[in-house]
């Protein structure tokens, strides 16, 4: 049994996966390979405090703590311990070590303002005070050649301000380690030997051997600074679950196992969205939708993202003020959620999230003493959420407290609580098309050419309007939608992302030195899965070049076969991103190799076929009213549903962890998989 977890602002999600030798009575001839796949869900409400007491609960409340306890399950967890710590910029107390002359490389960073006219910007807290960023006197040159040796006397310097400073974590990065590291781990072999006590220590060429010495500091202080709060979170979580193994995903969209990503923190800060992600991938090369743009939206935030083929990786993410280059699903992130909460700003006017109500106290509508209102309490009063069947039964919704919470509201803009509550929608949904349009239309997209996927427990509530206000006339609520995100966890493939600066004029370049770092970087990756019992004929290796025309500061990434065949390419792709191609010479900057596991994927057992022809809500006797709807709207179980249903909006289709609201205008068809696929009744052609 695989179990899939992931952790989120308000609920923590579970996904299990049980294997059978043997097809299900139902397969189709397309899917006649491999073993069936039985999935069970479950939802618990998320512990933020200390985020392994859900998942415990959840284990527990699934009923499987004694397989647990004797190592049948093999646990796949999205943690957003790393993602917190950082955002909330409670890292350990970390110390700095760079060359001489460079002490204050964090804090200068780019010298570039948030805000283009804002003359006068508030200032940033530099992630490293002063006093703990030091000072190291080697020094290795461009070409990797060292220019001055490490001092002796310096080194002791060293230890002596660390045994004063007693920081719980150190961070070395040193100029050009990414050509020669030997300066950073002969500092950090020095100070582990020599140290009054143990601290985290982390180097730059373990973290990210690439160029641009700011990306990379920030990359190792985040890994530093993060590594103790991760690695205590996993020993407490591995230790409450052995003998199970225990795998988190990694923000790449691969897995790792849970004792090196301890030392692989800053690897991990889009942990459970990249599930997500995953999912999607599997579901829409399952369902022959190559062209997918999804939104997950959970409790605290909604995640937006592009499929074409493929997940698409960046190395110019950011967390809070600071950039990770380290590889990590393209994903655009807003703080729109279920939990996101309402209210009246100083100038009058109706704003929603970014702050929201999380868990504990979570909406008003949770009986837990949230007191504001929230999306989820503004779809409740719309009739959108049933109080009764909200996660299956298992949590009953307070309507009257949701209307207490939005009154004050509807007060201060003299509407009615209904008419606020549509009013909280419309901007909330507002604010989550306008990040569907930044990695779209911003890009060069059209929207109408791809299919809207949405997922995360609230999704399904939103999906209509966002796909309208795209001007999109598809969309898909996958099975199992609200817990998707866990399901992807054991989708992922065990997986390792290597790289390394090599930079100079592609067709300059010795084939042969490319040849030798592509090799070593294999051999790196291998021996790393090697660790977790797979094998080189069990594994997959892509490889990958940053290019960019001479002179310029930004590269693309392209696949690699050859040096001509990434040119040609990077040139297509330049001409699609950025709309021209030039007759500049092209410059290779970083190589890049991925390493992952060769896994088949679960064969999920087929609904049987609906023969009726007739629309599952015509003659539906489990009818509501609800705001602005002139007639009684079916609510239909989404578990009743077989291949090839067709609904009708508007209809409410509820199932145990998400609800799906078929607006007017719209229609749906349930597909052999269970997916419901949604279409315009008459589709934009604007």
């Amino acid at each position: 049994m695989i179990l899939g977890v992931d952790t989120g602002g308000t609920f923590t999600d579970f996904v299990l996966l049980t294997r059978s030798s043997s097809q299900p009575a139902s397969s189709s001839s397309n899917n006649n390979t491999g073993q069936s796949a039985e999935l069970r869900t479950h939802k618990v409400l998320s512990t933020p405090g200390s985020p392994e007491r859900a998942i415990l609960l959840g284990i527990e409340e699934m009923g499987l703590a004694a397989e647990v306890a004797t190592g049948q399950v093999k646990i796949i967890h999205g943690s957003t311990v790393a993602t917190n710590a950082a955002l909330e910029g409670k890292g350990v107390k970390t110390a700095f070590i760079t060359n001489t002359g460079f002490r204050d490389l964090l804090t200068i960073g780019r010298q570039t303002r948030p805000e283009l006219y804002l003359l006068e910007t508030p200032p940033i807290s530099p992630p490293v005070s002063r006093a703990l960023c030091l000072e190291a006197d080697g020094r290795i040159d461009s070409l990797g050649n060292e220019l001055v040796p490490l001092n002796q006397l310096n080194l002791e310097a060293l230890l002596t301000t660390l045994n004063q400073q007693k920081p719980d974590a150190v961070a070395i990065s040193l100029l050009f380690s990414f050509l020669d590291p030997g300066h950073e781990k002969q500092i950090a072999r020095f100070l582990a030997e020599n140290l009054d006590y143990s601290p985290f220590i982390t180097c730059s060429h373990e973290v990210l051997p690439e160029y641009r010495e700011y990306e990379r500091g920030i990359a190792t202080w985040l890994n530093a600074s993060l590594g103790p709060l991760v690695k205590k979170y996993l020993l407490n979580l591995k230790n409450s679950t052995q003998p199970s193994r225990l795998s988190v995903m990694q923000s790449s969209g691969g897995t790792i196992d849970a004792d090196q990503a301890a030392r692989k923190s800053v690897n991990l800060l889009l942990s459970g969205p990249a599930g997500g992600l995953a999912a999607a991938s599997f579901l829409a090369e399952l369902t022959g939708q190559s062209r997918l743009m999804t939104f997950d939206m959970g409790g605290t935030s909604t995640d937006v993202a592009l499929l074409d083929g493929k997940i698409n990786l960046t190395t110019e993410g950011r967390i809070g003020d600071f950039p990770v280059a380290v590889p990590m699903v393209d994903m655009h992130t807003i703080g729109a959620g279920g939990g996101s909460i309402a209210l009246i700003d100083a100038g009058g006017l109706l704003q929603v999230g970014p702050q929201s109500a999380g868990a504990s106290p979570g909406p008003a509508c949770y009986g837990l003493g949230g007191t504001r209102a929230t999306v989820t309490d503004a779809n409740l009063v719309l009739g959108r959420l049933q109080p009764d069947s909200f996660l299956g039964g298992t949590m009953h919704l307070d309507i009257a407290a949701a209307k207490e919470a939005i009154s004050p509201i509807a007060l201060a803009l003299s509407l009615s609580i209904e008419d606020a509550a549509s009013g909280i929608i419309k901007v909330a949904n507002e604010h989550m098309a306008r990040a569907l349009r930044v990695i779209s239309v911003a890009r060069g997209h059209d929207p109408k050419s791809f299919r809207l996927c949405c997922f995360g427990g609230a999704g399904g509530l939103h999906i209509c309007a966002l796909a309208e206000a795209m001007g999109m006339n598809d969309a898909m609520v996958p099975v199992n939608a609200g817990v998707l995100s866990a399901m992807g966890m054991f989708l992922a493939p065990v997986e390792r992302q290597l790289s390394q600066t090599c930079q100079g004029l592609l067709q300059s370049l010795d084939k042969n030195d490319i040849e030798q770092i592509f090799a070593r970087l294999a051999a790196q990756g291998l021996e790393q899965l090697k660790d977790e019992g797979l094998d080189a004929e069990n594994t997959r290796i892509e490889r990958q070049a940053d290019l960019r025309y001479a002179g310029q500061s930004t590269s693309l990434t392209i696949g690699w076969t050859d040096s001509a065949d990434a040119e040609e390419q990077f040139h297509i792709s330049h001409e699609h991103r950025y709309g021209h191609r030039l007759t500049a010479s092209v410059e290779l900057v970083n190589l890049r190799l991925s390493v992952s596991e060769q896994k088949d994927p679960p064969v999920l057992a087929q609904l049987e076929a609906q023969l009726d022809q007739a629309a599952v809500n015509e003659g539906s006797i489990n009818n509501k009213m609800l705001y602005g709807i002139s007639q009684a709207v079916p609510v239909i179980q989404r578990s009743t549903l077989l291949n090839n249903s067709k609904i009708r909006g508007p209809a409410l289709i509820v199932e145990s962890n998400a609800t799906t609201w078929l607006a007017s205008g719209w229609h749906a068809r349930c597909d052999p998989y269970g997916n419901l696929m949604l279409m315009r009744d008459n589709p934009a052609t604007a």
